[in-house]
């Protein structure tokens, strides 16, 4: 079983994004509006993903806010 937990990862991926209103409350720089894709892989070979969107900051990369598609 210890085995199988090394083979199965999770990776998030921003697709794109573009500026919005609003700053981070941890560094108070600018935030973003990002189109973001959670990817699943078994062996490196992905067989699940999600998409959604969520409000990222420019700098840190802290998530600020997210909303389901």
């Amino acid at each position: 079983m210890v085995c199988f937990c090394f083979l199965v990862d999770q990776k998030i991926v921003v697709r794109r994004s573009k500026a919005a209103a609003g700053m981070c409350s941890r560094c108070r720089r600018s935030a973003r509006v990002a189109d973001m894709q959670t990817v699943t892989r078994f062996c490196y070979i992905p067989f699940y993903w999600k998409s959604w969107k969520a409000i990222v900051c420019s700098l840190c990369g802290n998530i600020l806010r997210s909303y389901n598609k």
